[in-house]
């Protein structure tokens, strides 16, 4: 595993709690709400640098992106 993808992981898992306890979702309904998320996209990209930003930082682009939707 590159230090790439840890960061990735840590990210996404980070993520995926955030989302539990901001939305009050189970698990499965949270890794839905990420995985299906532009910002998981733009966390795939390695370019955007976004795996080396802090993941409250990261979550509030996830939570506009989530809001837009609604």
């Amino acid at each position: 595993m590159t230090d790439i993808q840890y960061l990735n992981e840590c990210m996404m898992r980070d993520l995926t709690m955030m989302l539990i306890k901001e939305y009050n979702v189970s698990l499965a309904k949270a890794l839905d709400m990420l995985y299906n998320s532009q910002t998981f996209e733009k966390l795939q990209d390695a370019r955007t640098g976004l795996y080396f930003q802090s993941p409250v930082y990261v979550f509030d682009f996830l939570q506009r992106e989530l809001k837009q939707k609604e």
